[in-house]
């Protein structure tokens, strides 16, 4: 048998082995909490999520300024509660949700930002 002492300490720091084993368990069992695919162009950005078991009707996309709150409703089968924020505020006018085969894909456009530039007098 081996033994090794135990030893106590009042601060703990993780070893790197740690921190990477724990990234390892989180990224295998999230599920559905694993980051969605975003591909970006000049106009839009495109989201991919996976929600299987979820219908249109089940699910509620909000979006406020650049943050985008996807959430199932109290009595779908599966429970979420995801929350994006963006580097730019978000279109709905040209923004666009689809949900095929338990893969959610919005489509968000990008709010350009109206020119605040006002010519002033000479005298």
């Amino acid at each position: 048998m081996f033994f090794a002492p135990t030893l106590r300490t009042a601060h703990f720091a993780p070893r790197a082995h740690d921190r990477a084993f724990e990234r390892f368990v989180n990224e295998a069992f999230a599920g559905a909490r694993r980051s969605p695919l975003v591909e970006q162009d000049d106009k839009s950005w495109t989201l991919s999520l996976d929600v299987p078991g979820l219908s249109r009707e089940d699910l509620s996309v909000a979006i406020e300024g650049a943050v985008v709150r996807i959430e199932s409703k109290a009595e779908a089968k599966r429970q979420i509660k995801l929350a994006y924020e963006l580097p730019q505020a978000i279109d709905l006018a040209t923004s666009d949700a689809k949900l095929e085969n338990g893969v959610l894909t919005l489509k968000l456009g990008k709010l350009v930002p109206a020119s605040q530039v006002s010519n002033l007098q000479i005298n």
